[in-house]
């Protein structure tokens, strides 16, 4: 209570101020400004001089000399507009591979390129319990955000529905999970709190990307709204050593930002985000939070201590979750409650595949190149380890593709496959549209193919994966009609800059396939972007070059049918095309018949089938439904799903039901069996493929 009876609740509101900054002032923590004291005296009723060697003495202070740290938050807005969340947050699911995936990216487009060093990458997994959570809450200042979360946990929206999940982990469990993603040779939050740079494009915007790198991933600036979905207390804090100074200084430049929507508390209406930061008392607004200049106590106490001097950002996600990791889990319906809970051995084991999946490229080195990338993931309870720091090996998530673009890297590729371990390359055209809906070819680029035997720990087989000059993964699609008796293989397709930037077009293919990506980057098709800044027509190029690399994949890997090893006829032996007779009478039509069935048991013991259909023209059209069974020595044969269908040629798949086209002689499908389905090991029992007329058949 403070002398005139007024409380510092009170004086706060009428101040138009936090209650946090109030107490600074006590606690000669911080000093008004020049015009916040003249109100504060007359809110008391305090004469002029009363106010001389008081607490909110004018003078100004040092700006290294650590003042009050406060929440801001922003105010409601005046036309009554409200958020119930961040938009971008909403682009991405709370899935810890998707993060892995985004922050890393932005790790790898952010890295330091006045050297060739890789730019480093560690997540670590923190559980806290007990006096631990206990001390960790204190450091951020959860007395000041306690009043905002239980307004927005009250909601009955979806951040709000989080939010309260979040708040009942912590309380009534007595545990947080935090994940720190720390990159280390990367450029840091360079520039100013409030004008262009990396801190406000990271810190203070949306959707914008300062990616000045043509080869970057991310374009949408949408990428560093996983930190905040990942969070079930939206609230990520941040510590970055810069890579240029920024006021003199370039270590432990801290910042919080709080994503909570929109609410009401103690009478005021808040906007959504908030800062912790300290008081800027150069800015128009007296509450505003910026980043300060930490001590090492202040970065330890809120577990943000990063190890050496190399700049780059630790991202502290408070409050982590996984909801994909949960549906994975929840195999069992009617297991505890408890089973479902974020367990830190899944979510460990789902950042490294996650890692090993979509960046083994960047990881991988070769010749006098070095790898782009190093990452590791590790995970401790109370700052004790719990499962020791794993780095993340090429070699071991992607043995086949890594050896390719190893090779690649250090130029000892073969234009044939006749050996184990060899890598065959050639040439894909890509022929890049003309800019700004003009009509014609820019040039042609020529994509890099590579292919090489498969291995057991490459998972599907008979893939091609492509990327660009960051080297990420983009999109992993199999190669349709191949073969039977083809080696099992895999592919890398590099395109762009990851082609080397000797490679005829290489910037312009770069330009236009990022283009082509999604917020994902995850395929390449047809986006807005792509349309407005070539033509709504462009999106063809990219199929072209998926038909083309498809065709080169052929010529590689095609064995000629005199050739075939002598396993392939033991294949074929075991593969049968049924002869049975539709259901009912159809007068003279004859219904459509499988023709030629090539077939291949893969590596993960499904069947992978490619079927020519025979199509009698005229009549009414059939639809048919392709089924599946194993050939045993006794009983009935069973039936086994199917774990993909794909219509190739003439044909159109709806419902697991063939449609052919009116007037077409043969058409072309191919299928995946499930596994999962097989009673018996596929190596121990033959292939059956009939063609069973749809009840749905018009007559």
């Amino acid at each position: 209570m403070l002398g005139s009876g007024t409380d510092e609740s009170e004086l706060a509101h009428r101040l138009g101020v936090t209650r946090a900054l109030v107490e600074a002032w006590l606690d000669d923590r911080s000093v008004p400004r020049p015009d916040l004291l003249a109100r504060v005296q007359e809110v008391l009723g305090l004469p002029e001089e009363s106010a001389q060697g008081s607490p909110a003495d004018p003078e100004p202070q040092d700006e290294s000399a650590e003042t009050s740290l406060v929440w801001y938050h922003r105010p409601g807005h005046d036309d009554g507009g409200r958020e119930f969340g961040n938009a971008a947050a909403f682009a991405f699911e709370a899935d810890l591979e998707v993060l892995a995936r985004e922050a890393t990216q932005n790790s790898l487009d952010e890295r330091d390129r006045r050297n060739d060093r890789p730019v480093r990458v560690r997540y670590t997994l923190h559980e806290l319990t007990g006096d631990t959570l206990a001390r960790f809450r204190r450091a951020i200042r959860w007395h000041d955000l306690h009043p905002h979360y239980e307004a927005a946990a009250a909601q009955d929206q979806k951040v709000g529905r989080v939010i309260s999940a979040g708040l009942r982990e912590m309380f009534e469990r007595d545990r947080l999970v935090l994940l720190r993603v720390d990159d280390y040779n990367a450029n840091g939050l360079t520039g100013d709190d409030y004008e262009d740079g990396r801190f406000a494009a990271v810190v203070r915007r949306q959707l914008e990307s300062r990616k000045s790198d043509a080869t970057a991933g991310g374009s949408y600036g949408l990428g560093k709204a996983t930190l905040w979905a990942t969070s079930r207390l939206g609230l990520v804090l941040m510590n970055s050593t810069l890579s240029e100074p920024h006021e003199g200084h370039t270590r432990r430049r801290l910042i919080g930002r709080l994503d909570l929507p929109w609410r009401e508390v103690d009478g005021r209406r808040f906007a959504g985000p908030a800062w912790l930061g300290r008081p800027d008392t150069q800015a128009d607004n007296a509450e505003v939070a910026r980043s300060w200049w930490a001590d090492e106590e202040t970065v330890e106490n809120l577990h943000l201590t990063r190890e050496g001097d190399d700049p780059g950002t630790s991202f502290l996600i408070v409050g982590a979750h996984d909801v994909a990791s949960l549906a994975d889990a929840g195999s069992d319906h009617e297991g505890d409650v408890g089973d479902d809970e974020d367990s830190l051995e899944r979510m460990h084991q789902r950042l490294v595949r996650a890692l090993g999946r979509n960046f083994w490229a960047a990881m991988t080195a070769g010749g006098d190149c070095r790898p782009l990338l190093e990452a590791s993931v590790r995970t401790l309870r109370n700052g004790v380890e719990h499962l020791e720091e794993e780095r993340v090996e090429p070699q071991v998530h992607q043995p086949a593709r890594s050896r390719a673009l190893q090779a690649f890297l250090s130029g000892t590729t073969v234009d044939r496959l006749t050996e184990a371990g060899q890598v065959a390359l050639t040439t894909v055209p890509l022929k890049v549209p003309e800019r700004d809906g003009l009509s014609g070819t820019a040039g042609e680029h020529r994509a890099v193919l590579l292919v090489t035997e498969a291995t057991d720990a490459d998972g599907r087989i008979n893939q091609v994966t492509a990327m660009r000059g960051n080297r990420m993964t983009v999109k992993t699609s199999w190669v349709p009609g191949l073969p039977v008796g083809t080696n099992p293989f895999q592919a890398v397709l590099l395109a762009g800059r990851a082609a080397g930037d000797d490679a005829p077009f290489a910037a312009e293919a770069e330009e236009f396939l990022r283009s082509s990506e999604p917020p994902e980057h995850n395929k390449w098709r047809q986006t807005e972007e792509l349309r407005m800044r070539y033509s709504p027509s462009a999106h063809r190029r990219i199929a072209a070059l998926t038909s083309e690399t498809n065709r080169a994949v052929h010529q590689l890997v095609a064995i000629p049918k005199e050739k075939k090893p002598g396993g392939t006829s033991k294949v074929s032996k075991r593969l049968k095309i049924s002869g049975k007779p539709t259901v009912r009478a159809r007068g003279t039509a004859v219904p459509p018949k499988l023709d030629d069935l090539e077939a291949l048991i893969d590596s993960s013991g499904a069947w992978q089938i490619t079927a020519e259909v025979k199509v009698s023209p005229g009549g009414a059209p059939w639809r048919m439904s392709p089924v599946a069974k194993l050939e045993v020595r006794s009983g009935p044969r069973p039936v086994v799903e199917w774990a993909e269908l794909v219509a190739v040629s003439n044909c159109e798949l709806i419902g697991g039901v063939l449609h052919f086209t009116p007037g077409s002689h043969r058409a072309v499908f191919r299928g995946v069996t499930d596994v999962s389905t097989h009673p018996v090991r596929a190596a121990l029992a033959g292939l059956v493929v009939e063609l069973q007329e749809s009840k749905g058949s018009v007559a």
